[in-house]
């Protein structure tokens, strides 16, 4: 369950949005502008909002009545950008592996190897990010989000850099992501395609407002 409620301002542009969902995958859909990715930078703690409450699980991370902030680190949030930022000088298999160490070795969830298979990396794992294709990178780029054992994984808009065809070799991997674990996902896109193949529940943002509550 996450439940967000904040209004924050940005030179010229102010983010005013409240909903809650309990959606394996919920999208923040619309156009490029609407605040999408702002508002997924509030949920990750990357923007301190001006006032507000991010809650996930019954977890409160943001509270500014309350004065709570939770640090990024602390969140247990994984994060999936457009473009990968895998780190170029290590291995497929030591990018993956990164993102592990900051997860607490009790609340190791996801087996390396799990998603490994899950993500189709197998053939990929001694290579270097320069020689992998863009859907390839995403994937990386997935699995080591992943393997921090997060609570909740968000997206943001992670096709937008991709050709048609590489798009259509991601695709399968993120609904195996929504079906086949339990993780929570926020995705953000301007693409309807993509939203009506993967999201639950949909919140639609247009200028920093939502201007249809959560939808199926």
């Amino acid at each position: 369950m996450i439940a967000v409620a904040v209004r924050h301002t940005q030179g010229d542009f102010a983010l005013d949005v409240a909903f809650a969902s309990a959606a394996r995958v919920l999208a923040l859909f619309g156009p490029s502008g609407s605040g999408k990715t702002m508002l997924l930078n509030v949920i990750a703690g990357l923007v301190r909002p001006e006032a507000g409450l991010v809650e996930v699980d019954g977890r409160v991370l943001t509270d500014t009545k309350a004065r709570t902030f939770v640090p990024v680190h602390r969140r247990r949030i994984g994060y999936v950008f457009q473009d990968a930022r895998l780190f170029p000088h290590l291995t497929v298999r030591a990018n993956l592996t990164y993102g592990r160490r900051f997860a607490p070795r009790a609340e190791r969830y996801a087996d390396p190897e799990e998603v490994i298979a899950l993500l189709g990396l197998e053939p990929l794992l001694a290579r270097r990010p320069a020689t992998l294709s863009g859907g390839e990178r995403q994937r990386v780029a997935i699995g080591r989000a992943l393997l921090a054992a997060p609570r909740l994984l968000l997206m943001d808009e992670p096709l937008a850099s991709l050709d048609a065809a590489r798009k259509a070799e991601t695709l399968p991997y993120i609904e195996r992501l929504r079906d086949e674990l339990s993780i929570p996902i926020v995705y953000v896109s301007h693409s309807r395609e993509e939203v009506d193949r993967l999201a639950d529940e949909v919140v639609h943002l247009d200028e920093g407002r939502v201007v249809r509550g959560v939808s199926p």
